[in-house]
């Protein structure tokens, strides 16, 4: 950060007092008030801390008016277009991208620490199916901390890359251990034989009736998402995590909280307001046109989710490489399920849409 000479004036009824200026290195300009309350008495209003900084960090750049998102200063389509996730994460981390063997190194860890203690088993066995994926997903992360009770003994900065990536491997098994609940089949454990997101798939998706191999396509759009989605700034979760983590609460207590924020449904969970929207359209047989009239009537609670974001002003730079993924890997999907459902033929993507969901 380069902090600057220049001061802001700010005039109190008749006092003046000096604020300083500070610039970061994109050209980001803030004014500091951590002495604010100090020196006049006076504090900030901002709800949302929509023109709030609540911290300096070298992690991550957004900029919602150019439609910019960079991890470390490299571009979010540079880092799609030429890393995987286990690079990112190694990146977001760790400060730089890994050398090849740093990647073998980091990879093996993640791979090594992927396995849950047996008993935390019986914890998922206890959750009804109907569980909601998410409490399932914030309890459990909270759980690691008793099987992991030297986390609280240690230093966290020393142990920051072993209790990081430990969880950052289990979070992976947690998910997919949370799906084979809600659908009633048995744990499949990670495996030496696969990637990082190899493995998410094939513990998500193996039974022992089926010849499941991970798709090397879908292993690569799951790469991709999971990419783009790997940090977004001071947003809402992130900023549930730092508070709790500012009281000294460990780390899965803290990235708990940061699940139970991305619960909500103007966080995390807007994604499942979209899917429960396009199953609203889908279930009552509604046309676009029907669909937009909708979306205008102020009368009508009815409200289009995932159109735009917050943050950005002009588009998203994270929504046009998903839709260029999405015709990657779905449309080839939707075509092969086509073929399998031949009786499909006329009833439109509907029918294929039934056949999708009866087979997941």
């Amino acid at each position: 950060m380069d902090i600057k000479e220049k001061a802001a004036k700010l005039v109190l009824e008749d006092s003046e007092f000096d604020l300083t200026v500070i610039t970061d290195n994109m050209g980001g300009k803030s004014i500091d008030i951590t002495a604010l309350r100090k020196s006049t008495g006076f504090i900030t209003y901002d709800p949302g801390f929509v023109n709030t900084g609540s911290c300096m960090s070298n992690i991550c750049f957004v900029d919602g008016e150019q439609g910019i998102l960079r991890y470390r200063g490299y571009d979010i389509e540079d880092l799609v277009e030429n890393c995987d996730f286990v690079e990112v994460a190694h990146l977001l981390i760790k400060g730089e991208l890994p050398t090849l063997a740093q990647r073998h190194t980091y990879a093996d860890m993640l791979n090594r620490h992927s396995l849950l203690h047996v008993d935390m088993r019986n914890f998922f066995r206890d959750y009804p199916q109907e569980a909601h994926p998410m409490s399932i997903l914030s309890a459990m992360v909270a759980s690691l901390s008793a099987f992991y009770p030297e986390l609280e003994d240690a230093d966290p900065e020393e142990n920051v890359d072993l209790t990081v990536s430990r969880l950052l491997s289990k979070m992976r098994t947690i998910a997919a251990f949370s799906y084979r609940q809600m659908n009633g089949l048995d744990f499949v454990d990670p495996s030496y034989k696969y990637s990082y997101c190899e493995n998410f798939l094939n513990m998500m998706f193996h039974t022992p009736v089926n010849a499941y191999i991970p798709d090397p396509l879908h292993a690569k759009a799951l790469n991709v998402l999971l990419i783009l989605h790997a940090d977004h700034e001071q947003n809402c979760s992130t900023s549930a995590v730092r508070l709790v983590g500012s009281s000294e609460a460990n780390l899965y207590a803290s990235v708990a909280a940061g699940c139970c924020a991305l619960w909500g449904s103007k966080h995390g969970g807007a994604n499942q307001a979209v899917m429960q929207m396009l199953l609203k359209i889908h279930n009552e047989g509604l046309s676009i046109e029907q669909v937009i009239a909708m979306a205008k009537d102020k009368e009508n609670p009815f409200r289009l989710s995932g159109f735009g974001h917050r943050v950005y002003k002009t588009y998203d730079p994270r929504a046009r490489i998903a839709k260029r993924l999405s015709q990657q890997a779905l449309v080839p999907l939707l075509q092969s399920e086509f073929l399998l459902f031949p009786d499909c033929h006329g009833l439109g993507t509907g029918c294929l849409k039934r056949s999708l969901l009866h087979r997941t």
